[in-house]
């Protein structure tokens, strides 16, 4: 998903470079959104893996 959110990103500037406002402005949209679905799904599993460390070391 971090990819997918790259790559928009990456068009978003070329397209705003060539003058393209519309698809500029909605890849960088798709961008934002992907990279925010990425960073939330990263703290959830950072969040699982943390409480599946301390409930397996025996305490």
């Amino acid at each position: 998903m971090l990819k997918w959110a790259l790559i928009f990103a990456v068009v978003a500037l070329v397209a705003a470079f060539f003058g393209f406002g519309g698809v500029a402005g909605v890849a960088a949209t798709i961008a934002k959104v992907l990279f925010f679905l990425f960073l939330v799904g990263f703290l959830v599993f950072l969040v699982l893996g943390v409480m599946a460390g301390r409930k397996n070391t025996g305490r």
